[in-house]
């Protein structure tokens, strides 16, 4: 966006470089802090009530308040909270190497910005694990074919983010308003850096789509077929249930006529 690129043109040297990273490398200080103070979760939260009486160190620190809980299995504190420093660093070299620093703190900024708006108007819900959201799904945009372990199985970055994706909407038809606006103050980042590409792609599949079945259609009128079996001499025309495949010797088959491996097709009856 251009926009995007003038304010990296005039302050990109304002950038904090790994700052996703440092971010979880914070976090894993935090919670070896915890372990020693039970209560330091609570000073680092994004309260807005204790923020207005003047602890206004609570719009940054609680983003340093690792994950230590896990939906999916029941695996100690330690474990989560070792899982989330690995995967902020992960995202952080990926995003760091997709977007540049600059981007990726603008991202990060205007994430933050949203969900602080969140909490002052619905209450503080989630705050961190928010931020995590925000930087999945951007992740996930750029590398979607890479590999996540869940619970040890390997699973790709893609299904891992339609799966959140989903879980994040049945949790905001159970926690209402106050999750759903949270949710959607943490993605305004997301829908701004994202929003224009993924309405133009939605269109020119659309396109695509309607441009094809104009295609099949004007063909089917004019009796042009795409698709002939070289035995049966069968087209998509005579039964569009047909499945055709070619095979190793460059010739176009129904399913029902296609050559067997190490076998020859008879001749057609044409020959």
């Amino acid at each position: 966006m251009k926009w995007i690129d003038r304010a990296e043109a005039r302050f990109g040297h304002l950038a904090i470089p790994h700052l996703v990273q440092a971010i979880g490398i914070l976090s894993a200080l935090v919670f070896l802090i915890s372990k020693i103070n039970r209560n330091f979760f609570e000073i680092l939260e994004l309260f807005p009530d204790h923020v207005m009486a003047g602890e206004v160190w609570r719009l940054v620190t609680y983003i340093f308040v690792p994950t230590t809980v896990s939906f999916l299995m029941p695996f100690p504190d330690w474990v989560n909270a070792a899982f989330y420093v690995m995967l902020m660093i992960w995202m952080g070299n990926g995003l760091d190497e997709a977007w540049g620093a600059f981007r990726v703190n603008l991202y990060c900024f205007v994430t933050m910005a949203g969900i602080t708006v969140a909490a002052f108007f619905f209450g503080m819900l989630f705050s961190h694990f928010m931020l995590v959201q925000a930087l999945f799904f951007a992740f996930a945009r750029f590398y979607p074919d890479e590999t996540i372990f869940v619970t040890l199985i390997p699973v790709k970055v893609k299904w891992v983010a339609l799966f959140n994706l989903a879980w994040l909407a049945w949790m905001a038809l159970r926690g209402g308003l106050p999750f759903f606006a949270a949710l959607l103050a943490a993605m305004a980042a997301y829908f701004l850096f994202f929003g224009r590409d993924t309405f133009i792609a939605a269109k020119q599949r659309q396109d695509v789509s309607s441009r094809r079945r104009r295609f099949d259609a004007a063909r089917r009128d004019d009796g042009v077929a795409l698709h002939r079996c070289a035995i049966c001499a069968r087209t998509e025309l005579v039964d569009p249930d047909l499945e055709f495949r070619v095979a190793k010797d460059g010739e176009e088959y129904c399913l029902q006529h296609l050559p067997k491996a190490g076998t020859t097709a008879p001749p057609s009856p044409q020959q």
